[in-house]
């Protein structure tokens, strides 16, 4: 028999350096799931991506117990990472803060299709182009 779910949240973390400090604790602990038991998996889980934020699902069931899987890190984090950014650009209309080209579009893109939505190759290009944009990113 399945069980019951009780909640699902999404948390965006930092690959194995997860903390029982917000938002883990608190989003975890309305809940009543074992903190530290999720740390310790997520951490487990995600030791070889350090440096990247890697999101985590977590489904809650009613008796407490849970489980997660974990996505790609986000297009937006993916850009910084490609460019050697540590933050985006605050006037992303005036102030440019790096180019991306095309060649580093597509590596994006087909490092994130998984967890994208898009239909093609093309679509997902548009979607990552976009994000940059956001940003103050250039694209070729």
């Amino acid at each position: 028999m399945a069980k019951e779910i009780k909640a699902q949240l999404k948390l965006n973390l930092a690959a194995g350096e997860a903390t029982p400090a917000p938002p883990v604790g608190p989003a975890l602990g309305q809940h009543g799931v074992p903190i530290m038991d999720f740390i310790k998996e997520y951490n487990a889980r995600t030791a070889k991506l350090k440096g990247n934020i890697i999101p985590a699902v977590i489904t809650v069931y009613k008796d407490r117990t849970f489980s997660f899987i974990t996505k790609l890190p986000p297009v937006a984090a993916m850009i910084k990472k490609t460019l050697g950014l540590s933050v985006a650009s605050g006037k992303p209309n005036t102030e440019k803060v790096g180019k991306l080209t095309n060649a580093q579009i597509e590596q994006i893109a087909k490092e994130k299709m998984p967890d994208m939505n898009a239909n093609d190759m093309d679509a997902a290009k548009k979607v990552v182009a976009g994000t940059a944009r956001s940003m103050g990113v250039d694209t070729e």
